[in-house]
């Protein structure tokens, strides 16, 4: 099994471009996996790209850490083999 750490590093190995609400998902894990739960203020605006992070991240509000990072490290372990085919 990788290590968090390591399924960072890994992740930009794909060869695959995952779709764009996989990266939302890798985004939310790793953010609550290495920051804990969201803060600050959600952008708003035309910053549709920075709303739907803030959205996706506040997703896994009160998750802790160790969860998240063990559930962003499967996920990375996921597309890793579904890269291989």
């Amino acid at each position: 099994m990788l290590t968090f750490e390591q399924a960072q590093q890994d992740v930009n190995k794909l060869t695959k471009k995952p779709g764009n609400d996989v990266l939302l998902k890798l985004y939310a894990l790793y953010k609550q996996g290495s920051e804990g739960d969201v803060s600050g203020k959600r952008p708003g605006g035309f910053d549709f790209v920075g709303g739907a992070k803030y959205d996706a991240w506040s997703e896994h509000q009160g998750k802790p850490q160790e969860q998240a990072q063990q559930e962003y490290v499967a996920l990375v372990e996921q597309l890793l083999l579904a890269d291989q085919h």
